[in-house]
């Protein structure tokens, strides 16, 4: 797995989340059937080329600095990086910190989330990524790509894709 070198017990797995019903759902599922006691959990947070580029020069490139779960939850301090968290996400993610004892770190980034998301495995030493599908038409995936397959078929560790109902 990426990542090699460290204790089976200092697993990185990574979430893409973008605050979707299908995202919710691919974090639910990792908390419910992948994430072990003593785990870190990395959010990963794509946000697209905006306004704000400016604001955010530093990381461009990087992304943000690792975000812990309290910061991640004042509503105030992400507004610097121009992140509305979602009240459900948040629950979840403080729930299966304290059930689990999870290290959850948050990691942002901005631009093409495809690549991103790719760096981000390579970046922060994940172990398996879980994404969700937002189930684009077959018509809509040739327009606009597909995140999910680009990570699927990029990305240097496994990848689990929960899919919607």
């Amino acid at each position: 797995m990426a990542g090699g070198g460290r204790a089976d017990d200092e697993r990185r797995i990574g979430v893409a989340m973008d605050y979707s019903a299908s995202s919710k759902r691919a974090l639910d599922w990792a908390i419910a059937n992948l994430l072990r006691r003593g785990d870190h959990l990395v959010v990963l947070h794509v946000l697209h080329h905006g306004g704000e580029e400016a604001k955010h020069a530093l990381w461009g490139k990087s992304g943000s600095p690792l975000i812990p779960l309290s910061e991640f939850r004042d509503p105030t301090a992400m507004q610097q990086y121009g992140v509305h968290c979602d009240a459900e996400a948040l629950d979840m993610l403080d729930t299966a910190a304290r059930q689990l004892e999870l290290t959850v770190v948050a990691k942002l980034y901005w631009g093409d989330a495809r690549e991103k998301l790719c760096d981000a495995v390579e970046e922060q030493k994940i172990d398996t990524l879980v994404m969700g599908s937002r189930g684009l038409g077959s018509i809509q995936r040739i327009l606009l790509g597909s995140v999910t397959n680009y990570v699927l078929s990029n990305a240097s560790c496994p990848v689990t894709v929960v899919k919607g109902k």
